[in-house]
């Protein structure tokens, strides 16, 4: 029988939009004349990733959450090839009337624009010097840029302004820009943050397909601190039932390799990524389905999402509390956490050139 399943993705369908009446499906169920194919003679179909402009007028997002503290965020791209099924991100691809499955990891809008609205972030007279996080939405290091490079170009405009940042990222691609980090680690304007889910390869090409390998985050890691550059790992998402049983042992790699700190999440599941995980985990891991979701509901108050503040990024109730001792145990065991001055916001400075009152009017609305 011929495997249908469409190579290199999360999803394997588009799943309807929220808010959209007509809804077209590309998914694994339709035949090999399906036109998005182009590996017809193969037993796994591809569909290759489509790029569109993204003509938005601003690039700094302001976050209001209480979870992820004040302050802005900055996404070079909308949308991430790296296909992670479990991804909290893929509703908002809804809004651009897209669907949150497949055209999420294979319609990706780019900002090309985006380190020249940065800059003009950073002109306004009314700019307060503060760390970014990069990205929020989207992973700034996706395949993607590898040729749009459009994230390096805006690492150039934090550096040239002085101004913070924090990067989080799943790829090793983030190397490709050591030179810019090295730089900005010796003024201490940034942290890269190393997301793991899993050390198990087999599961990582399931669960985040176009993502770096465990043992290349781990390389990455060693590499960025290696060179005096701040790292620190992300154990996330913590999957109940499925890697919550890896927390140990990623944080103890992650320590070794040069990691100084250390965060969590678990997993969330919002609108329609309820439905695309659920149907994923049915399909790759049938034996234990029942147990994940299970769990999953325990920590979310008998559901598989809750959008409360204080509780949605952590669970709630006793297997969260394990979790929480579980990681907070780890971490004291591995010296992960400790202590560290906060990233320099007192060195921005608009560079001499851009000074003169004609330019400075330019970005003065």
């Amino acid at each position: 029988m011929k495997n249908n399943k469409i190579k290199g993705r999360g999803s394997q369908f588009n799943i309807p939009n929220r808010f959209e009446k007509i809804h077209t499906d590309h998914s694994a169920e339709h035949n090999n004349e399906d036109p998005h194919s182009i590996d017809n003679e193969g037993s796994e179909r591809k569909i290759p990733t489509e790029f569109f402009n993204d003509h938005s007028r601003s690039v700094l997002v302001k976050n209001n959450s209480p979870d992820l503290g004040l302050g802005y965020s900055i996404n070079p791209y909308r949308g991430c090839e790296h296909g992670c099924i479990y991804c909290y991100a893929r509703p908002t691809h809804e809004y651009l009337g897209f669907s949150s499955g497949l055209d999420f990891e294979t319609k990706i809008m780019v900002k090309r624009d985006a380190p020249e609205l940065l800059q003009s972030e950073f002109m306004k007279k009314n700019w307060i010097p503060q760390s970014v996080f990069f990205s929020g939405n989207t992973d700034c290091y996706q395949p993607a840029e590898r040729n749009f490079q459009i994230t390096r170009r805006c690492l150039e405009v934090f550096l040239r302004f002085k101004n913070p940042v924090s990067i989080i990222t799943k790829n090793a691609l983030v190397l490709r820009d050591i030179d810019i980090l090295k730089e900005m680690s010796e003024l201490n304007l940034i942290r890269v943050v190393i997301s793991i889910t899993t050390l198990k390869h087999d599961l990582q090409r399931k669960l985040e397909p176009r993502t770096s390998s465990p043992a290349m985050r781990l390389k990455t890691i060693e590499i960025l601190s290696s060179n005096g550059i701040s790292t620190a790992v992300n154990v996330a998402p913590i999957i109940p039932g499925l890697t919550d049983e890896e927390i140990p042992s990623i944080l103890k790699a992650a320590s070794e390799s040069g990691a100084v700190k250390a965060g969590r999440v678990m997993l969330r599941l919002p609108h329609s990524v309820k439905e695309l995980f659920t149907d994923w985990l049915n399909k790759e891991f049938p034996d234990r389905a029942n147990k994940v979701i299970n769990r999953i509901k325990e920590l979310h108050g008998d559901s598989l999402y809750n959008n409360n503040f204080g509780t949605r990024l952590t669970g709630e109730g006793l297997w969260a509390e394990t979790v929480k001792k579980i990681f907070d145990a780890n971490c004291n065991k591995y010296g992960l956490n400790k202590p560290t001055p906060p990233l320099s916001t007192d060195l921005f400075n608009v560079p001499s050139e851009l000074r003169n009152k004609d330019q400075y009017s330019m970005f003065d609305f």
